[in-house]
């Protein structure tokens, strides 16, 4: 167990603000103005169709006609747009107050070809301007940005829906968190119609790197609490993140890159990370070899909630490994296994596999499945033994990569998205992911075994905790006056000998953090603690957040009545 007083990472982290000069975030896009396009478009027709529905009432108003007791009387203009109203629509038609005169009859035949001629036309252009995708995209940023505005909860943007955006997307679904995507294909934005969501998202079809359409996105709102630039081009995600740091610099991005040389470019505009999935792999590979307990546990917990406890592996002694990649990829796992003290032999796609009997790992890594999987089936027939590392490169391959079961499989998109969510999810999440890369299997076994004791065998969802007067009213006043330790907290409020079903893997005070802290820690108002629970354990902690006599009851025992009127009729004194 960590020392609980050990406090290793600062709780925030500065970053230098380029911003020289304060700036209106944009939120209108070209032609995003339905109506203005519609009176555009339709202008022409509705002008020749209001002259001759003019002409026609003035007319029919000329026209000489006689009255009931056949004395000359003319329409008023009033009795003329009457008629004309219902006989030019071609709703109907009746000859009112009297009779029409032949004259009359023969301007209403008239009347009756010449506005069907513009009411077709009039008609006719209402119908190409609705299938005109100008419009079209008008009509939807409009209706997406009043979704946006009507956001009333903290939410997140998501710059690109592709596989990784939707993986983070479903992920803050499962949480209950709001999201907004803005993505350049329109069969994306289409996805989330059909996707699987507890609530309506917003969706824009566009150029997420555009300031105006992330403005319309809702970065200007306080309820913004952070942007994910996810998408597969790296320039756009780089112009997300100097628009967000230029425009708004207090919101946290998270941008995804292969690029090098453009993930530079992003940290200098104060991303808050930069997630290099080839870079990252490898990191995580090394780990896998030498520390296995340990990436059990950081991959579990950066496993979608409810995913069982993967296997451990072994450690993989110092050796040599042979590699058949390509391109930047080959460089990350070379630049990596040979910092971890491995030999690294290269092998071409089409090269012959001669030297399996002196080589402890494998990896797989070319653009191509087929090729990948069928080079680890020689090395897995002809040397079982050897550690066997594939690459993943369509989705569509997922299931023949789950039979063959590598030892270690890396899909980029899959990495970039769990990478971003335990970024996001909690502010403490992540931190206590790089904490537990630096310790040891033993401490992580330990770890594993608490939690699996505690929250079962399905990796836990992280939440955050903090004890004031809004999320934990009823604790924030017992500790005015008393002690109250992370013991308790995790305590059943049914039966303080039993556990709810949740850990707290740091505890936030001060500016510091404790990772893994002591039960007999002694909480403090204001203390940011992350939880982690199955979600029908979490709700358990309600109780105690918020009932004074669970709060009492867990931390000494005695059971007192809930409410204030009981326990002044029976003598009960909290806190006593």
């Amino acid at each position: 167990m960590g020392n609980p007083l050990l406090f290793v990472r600062p709780l925030l982290r500065m970053r230098a603000v380029l911003r020289r000069l304060p700036v209106d975030i944009p939120t209108d896009i070209p032609a995003t103005d339905a109506i203005f396009l519609v009176l555009r478009r339709m202008r022409w027709p509705l002008i020749s169709l209001i002259i001759v529905f003019t002409i026609a009432v003035f007319g029919l108003s000329a026209a000489p006609g006689f009255d009931a007791d056949g004395n000359p009387r003319k329409l008023t203009v009033f009795e003329s747009f009457y008629v004309m109203s219902y006989t030019a629509t071609t709703i109907g038609f009746g000859e009112i107050p009297q009779t029409f005169t032949t004259q009359q009859r023969l301007w209403v035949t008239f009347t009756i070809y010449a506005t069907v001629i513009v009411w077709a036309v009039a008609i006719g252009t209402m119908m190409a301007l609705v299938q005109d995708e100008v419009f079209r995209d008008a009509v939807a940023a409009q209706r997406f940005g009043r979704k946006v505005r009507g956001i009333r909860e903290n939410f997140h943007i998501l710059a690109g829906y592709g596989q990784a955006g939707r993986q983070v997307g479903a992920g803050l679904d499962w949480l209950g968190r709001r999201f907004v995507v803005v993505e350049r294909l329109g069969a994306r934005v289409d996805a989330l119609g059909t996707d699987q969501l507890a609530v309506d998202t917003p969706g824009v079809e566009g150029d997420a790197a555009n300031p105006a359409l992330l403005g319309m996105a809702g970065l200007g709102s306080d309820h913004c609490k952070g942007v994910l630039a996810l998408t597969d081009d790296d320039d756009t995600n780089l112009g997300v993140v100097q628009a967000v740091h230029l425009l708004r610099p207090e919101v946290p991005v998270i941008a995804r890159c292969t690029d090098r040389r453009i993930g530079a470019y992003m940290e200098s505009f104060g991303a808050e990370a930069v997630i290099n999935a080839y870079d990252r792999f490898g990191g995580y590979l090394t780990l896998a070899l030498q520390k296995p307990a340990v990436y059990q546990l950081i991959t579990w917990l950066m496993s979608p909630g409810g995913t069982p406890l993967p296997d451990r592996g072994t450690a993989v002694p110092g050796g040599k490994w042979l590699v058949c990649a390509e391109g930047q990829f080959r460089d990350e796992i070379d630049r990596d296994l040979l910092a971890a003290g491995y030999t690294v032999d290269h092998v071409l796609p089409d090269g012959a596999l001669d030297t399996l009997d002196s080589i402890v790992g494998f990896v797989g890594g070319t653009d191509r499945d087929t090729t990948n999987l069928a080079l680890a089936a020689t090395v897995r027939t002809d040397a079982p033994d050897v550690f066997v590392c594939l690459r993943q490169t369509k989705a569509s391959s997922a299931a023949l990569y789950e039979a063959f079961a590598p030892d270690s499989l890396f899909v980029p998109t899959e990495l970039v998205a769990r990478e971003a969510f335990a970024r996001i999810v909690t502010p403490r999440t992540w931190g206590f992911l790089e904490y537990a890369m630096t310790q040891d299997d033993e401490w992580a076994e330990d770890l594993v075994r608490r939690l699996v004791d505690r929250c079962g065998s399905r990796s836990p969802d992280p939440y955050g905790l903090t004890i004031d007067t809004t999320s934990a009213p009823a604790l924030a006043r017992w500790l005015r006056r008393n002690t109250f330790t992370i013991r308790d907290l995790l305590s059943n409020p049914d039966d303080r000998d039993d556990a709810t079903g949740n850990a707290i893997l740091a505890l936030g005070r001060d500016g510091q953090i404790a990772y893994d802290p002591d039960l007999d820690t002694a909480l403090e108002f204001g203390d940011e603690l992350l939880v982690v629970s199955q979600r029908r354990s979490f709700s358990r902690l309600n109780d105690v957040l918020f009932n004074d006599a669970a709060v009492e009851y867990v931390a000494t025992g005695r059971e007192v009545p809930s409410t204030w009127i009981w326990r002044k009729l029976t003598g009960s004194r909290r806190g006593a």
